[in-house]
């Protein structure tokens, strides 16, 4: 793959129709959205980079800007049908490749099966959740020894 550059024209043409963002809008309410094209040249860079999206250079619109719409992107798949348009088959392994890269959330189901399956394989108490194995300290001194005494 070669070395992250922003798109061409000719790229950007290609893509446009895509994009569900620059497709007329109902309501013009609200604030104007950031350049569509500076924002997936941003995404480009961070999926090229392997780089934090803090990290983004200044040329780009906000990082926050920037993942917020790849997120978004990427739940609709317009993201690998973009990088598939542009990159082909190597625009799908980068796709993949961020995918590892994501932080993955539990839904609700899958939180409350991991809290049930831990609850049964360890002890808890009620004020510290769960109990350590007791592990015996190598400087186990009477408590005695160090109380204050006024």
């Amino acid at each position: 793959m070669t070395p992250h550059r922003d798109i061409t024209e000719d790229e950007w043409q290609r893509v446009l129709p895509l994009l569900p963002e620059l497709r007329p809008r109902a309501e013009l309410r609200g604030r104007p959205l950031a350049n569509t094209r500076s924002v997936l040249n941003g995404v480009l860079w961070v999926m090229y980079s392997g780089a934090t999206w803090s990290a983004m250079p200044r040329r780009y619109p906000s990082y926050q800007t920037c993942h917020r719409r790849f997120k978004a992107w990427y739940d609709d798949g317009v993201l690998k049908r973009v990088m598939i348009e542009l990159f082909g088959e190597e625009g799908v392994a980068l796709c993949d490749s961020i995918e590892t890269r994501m932080r993955k959330h539990l839904s609700g189901e899958e939180k409350e099966a991991r809290n049930e399956q831990q609850s049964v394989s360890q002890p808890t108490s009620p004020l510290y959740g769960s109990v350590p194995p007791a592990v015996p300290q190598p400087f186990a001194y009477p408590r005695t020894l160090f109380r204050h005494t006024a």
